[in-house]
């Protein structure tokens, strides 16, 4: 059996929800190792719009948890940069328990250490927030998780098999 067939077979379990999740990552480490990163990016962009995966915010708090201070740090200036000050701090100041979160995010840079601080479920907040003020955030953040590839498994077997997917069309 060919790596092709091989990898069309693992899609096609992990779509119908029946892949072992192993298999799925060791695929996906087969496919993005060698990937260009404009490729990776591009198909995790993909995988954030989709409507067959969760939403944007939710796969972002998913991957924050599992990051390094550094990554966690990057991906919240980020969405910050997108946010701007105004909209930062209309989000702070309002509901959705991100409040005490003002003296960390007020500064327009968190750094690792302060990064550590803050929640994924403000993340979440913070995602959700910046996607509806800025949509391109999406591909800031696809850009950004791209060059840390081996986070993308934590987005799931359903996702990773999406993103394969794509990657897989592209190169037709």
């Amino acid at each position: 059996m060919s790596f092709l067939d091989s990898m069309t077979d693992i899609l096609k379990a992990a779509t119908s929800g029946n892949a072992k999740e192993p298999d799925v990552h060791a695929a996906y480490d087969q496919v993005a190792q060698p990937a260009p990163h404009g490729e990776l990016s591009d198909a995790l962009t993909h995988v954030f719009n989709s409507d067959q995966t969760p939403p944007f915010e939710q796969m972002v708090a998913g991957m924050f948890s599992q990051s390094s201070p550094d990554q966690k740090a990057g991906v919240i200036n980020q969405i910050l940069a997108s946010l701007g000050p105004g909209a930062l701090a209309q989000i702070l100041g309002g509901t959705g328990g991100l409040g005490s979160l003002g003296g960390l995010l007020s500064g327009g840079s968190v750094t690792p250490e302060q990064a550590q601080q803050v929640s994924p479920q403000s993340v979440e907040v913070l995602a959700q927030k910046a996607a509806g003020a800025d949509p391109s955030i999406v591909n800031r953040v696809s850009d950004f998780y791209a060059h840390h590839s081996t986070l993308i498994k934590a987005l799931g077997a359903g996702a990773l098999a999406l993103l394969m997917s794509r990657m897989s069309q592209n190169r037709r």
